[in-house]
């Protein structure tokens, strides 16, 4: 391989890094708008008491309650979720009803996690 290439693979994986680092590569796991919320609510009901989501924040009077809709839990949750075992195999699937994300989906005092 020739030095140009080297040098030029090399540029390639610095500006990878630099996008990671600033955000551009961060993914998030959020409620699927077209999904109904029948379907938001069993599957917020499987990660919340099978999948082992931490659920806590949606509750009346925490940071994640408002606004209080299915959609927006449902995103709390699921997202919950995903960032705790996406490297244990865990996915973003939630039965169709949830999608990922390059924006982060937080919100005034409501913080949605990212673990790298």
């Amino acid at each position: 391989m020739s030095s140009s290439m080297v040098k030029i693979l090399i540029a390639m994986l610095l500006v990878t890094l630099s996008f990671q680092a600033s955000g551009q590569f961060l993914e998030w796991c959020i409620a699927d708008e077209q999904t109904p919320d029948d379907d938001l609510q069993r599957a917020m009901d499987w990660a919340c008491h099978v999948g082992g989501a931490n659920c806590s924040n949606i509750q009346v009077n925490h940071p994640c309650y408002l606004p209080n809709t299915m959609k927006d839990h449902a995103s709390y949750v699921f997202n919950n979720y995903y960032q705790k075992f996406k490297h244990k195999g865990g996915s973003c699937y939630f039965n169709s009803a949830a999608i990922t994300s390059d924006l982060d989906p937080s919100h005034g005092s409501c913080k949605f996690e990212y673990i790298p």
